[in-house]
């Protein structure tokens, strides 16, 4: 009956998981009010439960009929079908389990019962070969004994499934001596296919053991996506063989290059943990590093970013450049980093940036000007730099990303006609839901990362100096404090935000995920930690199994304390996520809230 119940809730949480349509179930072919009384008898069974131990990001089933937990073995094994990333992922569970001696915040109300302790964890995978790739089955079920029984088991789809379960496993797991909770059923897999954390390396330099922790904390919460931003007008940290100077001089020092030993490392250590690691080299924009090695490709390099009070700035923000699309070593130098790129990362997708186009810094060119003159446009011009560049992607077997700003723009576009859904994702940040609606309507699949509710570097005030702005007599009000994108994003801003809001069914189905953003205008390893996460644990749990409880209520209000324990697990963990709440309230769970969870 155990088993029954857990399927129950897949079945009534399809409004939350859209995009695990087509699977047939049993409940399929039930009469409605069949399904109704197991609504019920299923509803007033759980929603009463308080369990002791939870899992981050919550699985879609979970199931405790009787929350007890067993002794684990100190000659614990894992038993799992030899594989290439698989392997090292069990040994790093092992050790974990047998060594984290968790202790939650709260002892858990839960009875040591007298069973044999449990000896081992066996897993089985129904399709040893399939690749870490976009859309790759991540279900997982897990089962732990009640009755004495020995093992525990997970059965997964995929290699990247059982990873997802040995996490869950390990967050069962507590206590000195060790315990494991016992009689506990999960089903789980998640809604979205693509859960992200883009890090911005170019503004400020994260060295490699601070990518490795990232890629650490990201497997915990179950994200499955590193879009690293390597590239930008301020530095060019990649080392590109064919091009060398590019990082030899673009590079803020001969210490903060990422060599192609560093990406093998960075890439293997996030196979082992089930995160792709996604590329992306913004162009022609935000290219000015570019200019250290080849002024001559690079319109208005290293001008003052905004002029005069009168005249139209060159750029975003300070780093200024973006490629001339006019040249034709333009496409020397960008095809050879594009195949110099896709050969160091694996990965079937390909992120080409093209955001943020200025015409000012455009204008400054000679040559465009004369371009400009003869009745030719700088959406010509962008046209001309994606016709260039995007077959040449196409031809190495890659997908491309681009950023919204590519056919949204209202300064500089291109034709949607010239990228074809077939072969390009749309990454938007701009106006929340209403871009994601005109890009799913135009028929693109969608990665959303609204810098309303998911950039994580908003809240901090500007950083250009002279900043007249603040220069206000006492009593003014602040207003976003200097941040274009303020307020800070809160963890409950994350975690209430629908990233298919105003969709229907069919354009929802388009939104293959989300990704947290953090850029580093202010930010480096010394606050990566804490600048994440816990928030983007928010958005980890929205995208693998919603916001909402079996009932659609939100359910804000009861992951407050579950995100309290897991923020206390990460910090044992190494990772350095700042606190969101006094210690009393963790203590106290409920005394800090300000309403019932479930009148939302």
């Amino acid at each position: 009956m155990a088993y029954f119940n857990f399927k129950v809730i897949s079945f009534l949480s399809s409004k939350q998981h859209h995009k695990m349509r087509g699977e047939k179930t049993f409940f399929s072919f039930l009469p409605l009010f069949l399904i109704s009384l197991l609504f019920f008898i299923f509803i007033s069974q759980t929603t009463a439960t308080n369990y002791p131990i939870n899992v981050w990001p919550k699985p879609t089933t979970f199931n405790w009929p009787n929350p007890k937990s067993i002794s684990l073995s100190p000659n614990f094994t894992i038993s799992h079908p030899p594989h290439r990333y698989l392997t090292p992922a069990v040994y790093r569970y092992l050790h974990l389990i047998l060594s984290e001696h968790h202790r939650p915040i709260i002892t858990p109300a839960i009875n040591l019962t007298s069973s044999t302790p449990l000896h081992s964890l066996i897993i089985s995978i129904s399709d040893i070969t399939s690749p870490l790739a976009l859309g790759v089955n991540e279900f997982y079920a897990l089962s732990t004994p009640s009755d004495g029984s020995p093992s525990a088991y997970i059965t997964a789809e995929t290699v990247w499934g059982a990873m997802r379960g040995l996490e869950t496993f390990s967050q069962l797991v507590y206590g000195n001596p060790t315990r494991v909770t016992a009689g506990v059923y999960i089903h789980d897999l998640p809604i979205f296919a693509h859960r992200g954390v883009m890090l911005d390396t170019s503004r400020n330099f994260y060295g490699v053991d601070d990518l490795l922790r990232l890629i650490k904390a990201m497997s915990m919460n179950k994200l499955n996506v590193f879009h690293w931003h390597i590239t930008d007008s301020h530095s060019f940290p990649l080392v590109i063989p064919s091009e060398p100077e590019l990082a030899g001089k673009g590079a803020y020092g001969n210490e903060m290059m990422y060599s192609p030993a560093d990406v093998q490392k960075i890439v293997e250590f996030g196979l082992e943990h089930g995160v792709r690691v996604l590329p992306e080299i913004d162009m022609p924009a935000h290219t000015g590093s570019w200019a250290e090695a080849y002024p001559e490709i690079i319109t208005c390099a290293n001008m003052f970013w905004w002029p005069a009070a009168s005249s139209p700035a060159l750029a975003a923000e300070p780093g200024t450049g973006q490629l001339n699309p006019l040249s034709p070593k333009t496409y020397e130098v960008v095809k050879n980093v594009i195949h110099a790129t896709i050969a160091m990362f694996p990965d079937s997708l390909f992120h080409g940036g093209a955001d943020e186009i200025n015409s000012a810094c455009w204008n400054t060119d000679p040559s465009i000007q004369k371009f400009v003159t003869s009745n030719g446009t700088l959406n010509q011009l962008l046209e001309m730099f994606i016709n260039n560049t995007l077959p040449e992607i196409l031809s190495l077997n890659r997908t491309v990303v681009y950023w919204e700003d590519v056919i949204l723009s209202a300064n500089v576009k291109v034709n949607p006609s010239l990228l074809s859904p077939q072969n390009v994702i749309m990454q938007t940040w701009n106006n929340g839901p209403n871009n994601t609606k005109r890009l799913v309507t135009s028929g693109y699949r969608v990665i959303v990362s609204s810098a309303d509710y998911y950039y994580l570097d908003c809240g901090h005030g500007s950083f250009v100096g002279n900043d007249s702005r603040y220069d206000q007599p006492p009593g003014t009000d602040q207003g976003n404090g200097g941040s274009w994108c303020g307020p800070f994003k809160t963890w409950e801003t994350i975690y209430n935000y629908d990233i298919t809001y105003g969709l229907t069914d069919e354009e929802a189905q388009l939104v293959i995920g989300g990704e947290v953003a953090l850029w580093s205008e202010q930010a480096d390893s010394t606050v990566m930690d804490s600048r994440i996460w816990p928030r983007a644990s928010a958005m980890a749990e929205t995208l693998w199994s919603g916001n909402r409880d079996e009932t659609g209520m939100k359910r804000y209000a009861e992951a407050t304390d579950r995100l309290n324990e897991w923020r206390y697990r990460m910090v044992a963990r190494g990772i350095g996520a700042e606190p969101i709440q006094p210690l009393w309230c963790v203590k106290n769970p409920g005394m800090c809230n300000t309403v019932h969870p479930f009148t939302s």
